[in-house]
């Protein structure tokens, strides 16, 4: 993972964030988009930060097209960021989102990884998915995928056939999901460089679908947020929230399949 990123000073009036990844948003479910869009709505966090799968696939910003699913989560997108400071960052699924779906949504874009300091603690966003080490057919793909060459010529392919080479590699994803291959997490090494290079105490990633809280060292931290999906009988959906004042930072993590979120 390169060290260089965005810095970012929560403004003096900020005192509550909310951070969510890999809600994996698809037309063919749509229980896990409604519970989304009711959190979105109901959120009255100061700032909302949406670290990466977003969607489960996004194959370029002209897909946004009128009465698509698309459309639909944008309109969601469009009135949060119109009311409260939204950021999102590329996941492994989404990193095709460009410029015009951020200005559709009144988001602003976050370089991966981006530093932001919370009233006395600096913390480190990611996605998480560069410091999955261990993965190296991923970190190949993610090589290959991540460079100019390859998104200018996959982008310059029809929509109709992007959308059908994604669906090939969603199902060879979700084969591998459904076998025995093991799945890397963050190495612990790369992510204390990583803090310490940018002067960070805690890292706050998702990407691994494993949410917890890790201690890295006596003085650095690593929080893993949930992935969503609402069907089933382990049904997830959770939201890191950030408090501070001028002593501290405290987290909470809330279910939002509960009857109502919590109010700020």
């Amino acid at each position: 993972m390169r060290t260089g990123g965005m810095d970012i000073q929560a403004p003096s009036h900020w005192r509550c964030a909310d951070f969510i990844s890999d809600l994996h948003l698809q037309s063919s479910d749509p229980k896990t988009f409604g519970v989304w869009a009711a959190y979105m709505q109901a959120t009255h966090a100061d700032a909302l930060f949406i670290l990466g799968d977003l969607f489960e696939v996004w194959v370029g910003d002209d897909a946004l097209q009128p009465g698509t699913f698309e459309a639909d989560c944008v309109d969601v997108l469009r009135q949060t960021g119109s009311r409260l400071a939204l950021f999102v960052m590329h996941g492994n699924r989404d990193f095709l989102m460009g410029p015009d779906l951020m200005a559709a949504c009144h988001a602003t874009a976050l370089p991966d990884p981006t530093a932001v300091q919370f009233g006395p603690e600096r913390w480190l966003l990611s996605h998480g998915d560069a410091l999955c080490l261990g993965d190296h057919s991923y970190q190949a793909f993610r090589t290959q995928v991540r460079s100019a060459e390859w998104q200018q010529e996959f982008l310059a392919k029809p929509l109709t056939e992007r959308q059908t080479i994604a669906r090939g590699i969603r199902q060879a994803s979700e084969s591998r999901k459904h076998s025995d291959a093991h799945y890397a997490d963050v190495d612990t090494p790369a992510a204390l460089q990583v803090l310490e290079s940018r002067g960070c105490q805690h890292l706050l990633h998702g990407h691994t679908h494993r949410p917890a809280l890790h201690a890295l060292d006596a003085t650095h931290k690593r929080f893993v947020l949930s992935d969503w999906d609402a069907n089933g009988a382990h049904a997830r959906a959770e939201v890191l929230r950030l408090r501070w004042d001028d002593q501290a930072v405290r987290t909470e993590r809330l279910s939002v399949l509960r009857p109502a979120m919590p109010p700020v």
